[in-house]
């Protein structure tokens, strides 16, 4: 009977390890603020919400379990709530609200990695996926060509798939690191990409963040609104260089040596001249088109 009390106990234990969890947090002072209108949030202090937060995870870490983190939103919780029927005043609806609602959205695995550097990863997380699910909104929305019948938004994607791959094939070796930003009617919408080349064959793309610059750069030319693109080249023993395209009529044009010296040298927010990078060469963007390229809808 002890045996089999044990066995029980052990094997409770070991599936304990297999459950996943995911922790919603909040992360800054002023969606903290609005949570302690709830007298079941017993918090009153972030500094020592956050603190507990990390000693939470690190227990999790060390009992074997799979933890996940995400973002708190006080007035989509209120929402959620209010839709539902669900007391806000409840540890349960917030529990309820974390899995039905936050783990499907921004999260970040933890690795045991510290609370300063989660959280800035959670945020721009969260940022990058808003950002990429409002362009994709916008593609959706574009509608068909009145010329041709054909999906505005899809052509506008492909294209843009297009454009990325032959900036990396001709690129070249090297860590690429590239942003594409795209003024729309309610932001400015910029996407990024990190990309490392060991060779000279075809460039591939297969991850959320080569999918989410493609979409941004696809809303881009889908609205047909000024845009840029800008890439920057690090090899090893060699100075970094800098490149940069004008989005215009569906395609990228390269920037002149001196422009991409001006985008970069000069305060977006002042106008100001900003001292060019040490060990860095603005260069001119090479072309990306071919002669038989279409006209993009």
């Amino acid at each position: 009977m002890t045996q089999h009390h044990h066995t029980t106990t052990a094997q409770r234990r070991a599936l304990r390890r297999e459950v996943a969890g995911t922790l919603a947090l909040l992360a800054d002072e002023e969606d903290f603020t609005a949570m302690r209108q709830y007298e079941t949030f017993t918090f009153d202090d972030h500094t020592h919400y956050l603190h507990e937060v990390e000693r939470l995870l690190k227990t999790l870490a060390a009992q074997g379990g799979h933890t996940t983190v995400a973002l708190f939103d006080p007035e989509d919780y209120a929402d959620y709530c209010a839709d539902t029927g669900l007391d806000p005043d409840r540890p349960t609806s917030r529990s309820r609200y974390t899995a039905e609602r936050a783990a499907t959205g921004a999260r970040v695995t933890y690795t045991g990695q510290p609370l300063t550097t989660l959280l800035p990863t959670l945020v721009d997380t969260a940022v990058r996926r808003a950002t990429w699910e409002y362009a994709t909104m916008l593609l959706t929305d574009a509608g068909t060509c009145a010329d041709c019948g054909q999906d505005i938004g899809t052509a506008a994607f492909d294209r843009a798939s297009s454009l990325l791959l032959r900036l990396l094939d001709a690129a070249g070796p090297g860590t690429h690191h590239l942003v594409c930003s795209v003024p729309a009617a309610d932001e400015q919408l910029i996407a990024t990409l990190h990309i490392t080349r060991h060779t000279t064959g075809p460039a591939r793309l297969d991850s959320s963040e080569g999918a989410e610059f493609v979409t941004v750069l696809a809303a881009g030319i889908a609205l047909g609104t000024p845009g840029g693109v800008v890439l920057r080249t690090t090899t090893p023993g060699a100075r970094d260089r800098l490149h940069g395209w004008r989005l215009h009529d569906g395609r990228l044009h390269p920037l002149t040596e001196a422009e991409v010296f001006d985008a970069y040298c000069t305060d977006a927010r002042t106008g100001e001249p900003i001292a060019p990078e040490p060990h860095v060469d603005y260069r001119a963007g090479f072309p990306l088109h071919h002669d038989d390229d279409p006209h993009p809808h």
